[in-house]
This record gives C-alpha cells, structure tokens and sequence, in this order.
C-alpha cells in the first residue's frame, strides 16, 4: 500500500472546480493523445511531445492553482498561468 505525504502545509480550502476542470482537460488529452498513437501509424515524434505537453499543462495546472481562489482562476493572470504551468516544485513523498 502506497501513502502520500505531502511535505508543506496541508490548506483546508481547494478550488474543486478549477481542479475538476483541469483534471478533465488532462484525462481528455491524454485519451486523445493514446488513441492518435494507436491508430495513426504516422504519429511521430514532434506530435507526442505536443500532445504530452498539453496533458502536463493541465495537470500541472490543477495541482499548482489547486489553493487559488475563485476570483484568481477565473481571471488567471498571465503571471499565475506561467506559474501554474510549471512542473510542481514541493517535495512529494511516496512513503512506506
């Protein structure tokens, strides 16, 4: 069994909405992306790093603004979509 332990300090308050809606982005690029690499026998290189970048968006998106409030994700600065974007910097801790 698998614990994950999150080394920060844990907010009570998640923007589930702004999560929700990128976790959906995440799930449908990724659909798309792994029924184009099987069914295009031409889906190469430079298509899969487009694609898998547009599912990390999206997940990285839905944890980094996971503690936004509503009024920052509905206007989504330019400053807070490059940071939101970024890969997660916290130390993750997939324990015992």
């Amino acid at each position: 069994m698998a614990y994950l332990f999150l080394v920060r300090r844990i907010r009570t308050r998640m923007n589930k909405d702004f999560v929700l809606f990128n976790l959906t982005q995440t799930h449908e690029a990724l659909g798309k992306l792994i029924a184009d690499m099987k069914s295009d026998p031409e889906y190469d290189y430079g298509a899969y790093i487009v694609d898998i970048a547009h599912v990390y968006h999206h997940l990285n998106m839905a944890w980094n603004a996971r503690d936004a409030t509503k009024a920052a994700a509905d206007e989504c600065s330019e400053e807070d979509f490059y940071r939101w974007r970024q890969f997660p910097t916290e130390a993750i801790y997939l324990g015992p």
